[in-house]
């Protein structure tokens, strides 16, 4: 019972599965440059162009057009920053974890950085910082409290409820096991921080790119809005400066980051959408 069936193992790899990722579009860097190039026009930081870019290229499951993101955004750079750039779309693809699932996240962070030059990847953190232990739970579960309230206030409570409705364990994984453990970053002096700012980022375009799931995208908008409303952009100097994020936030900047998503989306969807959860053809 140990061996498959050349004809289960033909269904698994069945072309209308698309059971692979997708190559990179020819052009695509242009895209990402382009991308680039009207954030920092709008005086937005790294973290904030390179993580809606890095989301979006996650959820549609495409590990060279990663490549050509990172290629496009260290272009000219030293080595230095090349490893900075590089930790930061790799913690934006762990946090895609909580959107995306674990299989494609492992699947594309694996492609990632064997894709990587070996200085970059000889550079790279190798110290995990989220175990969980008695010491730090309760900093998690703070943590992961703050930036629930942050986002979804003054629904916070009547959200959780809501959630506690359909599973009880509901909104204890995703408060506690995502926002806190996962979405906010632990006390730490390796790796890239993605702070409040970036962490919505990630969410809109990851939801944006999956599509079908028009009511959390709405959500997490309301999130990206309501850092600028309680401050806590202000922990994350790096996204942009202050008129920057203003303009982030507004409807027209929040129009222009949900229009870059479906721009990578086409791009590398060829013209036919997400690949997240496509309709097969038998």
């Amino acid at each position: 019972m140990s061996r498959l069936s050349p004809s289960l193992k033909a269904l698994i790899s069945a072309a209308h599965a698309r059971p692979g990722p997708i190559p990179a579009p020819r052009n695509i860097e242009a895209l990402y440059k382009k991308i680039e190039q009207e954030a920092s026009a709008r005086k937005l930081g790294r973290p904030s162009w390179l993580a809606l870019s890095t989301a979006a290229t996650m959820t549609m499951n495409s590990p060279d057009s990663m490549l050509a993101l990172f290629n496009s955004a260290s272009a000219s750079k030293p080595a230095t920053e090349g490893v900075a750039i590089a930790e930061l779309m790799r913690e934006v693809g762990l946090k895609c974890i909580g959107f995306n699932g674990v299989p494609r996240t492992i699947n594309m962070l694996n492609a990632f950085r064997a894709s990587l030059p070996s200085a970059i990847v000889s550079s790279l953190s190798t110290e995990p910082t989220r175990y969980p232990t008695p010491s730090n739970i309760d900093s998690i579960n703070t943590r992961g409290r703050a930036l629930w309230d942050s986002i979804y206030r003054p629904l916070e409570n009547k959200l959780e409820d809501k959630l506690a409705d359909a599973h009880p364990d509901l909104p204890v994984f995703i408060i506690s096991g995502e926002y806190g453990a996962l979405f906010t970053d632990p006390p730490r002096s390796t790796g890239a921080n993605v702070g409040r700012i970036t962490t919505s980022l990630v969410a809109v375009a990851c939801l944006r790119a999956q599509q079908g799931v028009g009511p959390q995208v709405l959500s997490h908008v309301f999130g990206l809005r309501k850092a600028w409303d309680d401050g806590s952009w202000k922990g994350e100097p790096d996204a942009g400066e202050e008129e920057g994020i203003k303009w982030l936030v507004s409807d027209e900047g929040c129009e222009w980051a949900l229009k870059k998503v479906d721009e990578v989306v086409e791009a590398l969807g060829g013209g036919h959408g997400t690949t997240f959860a496509p309709r097969a053809k038998l």
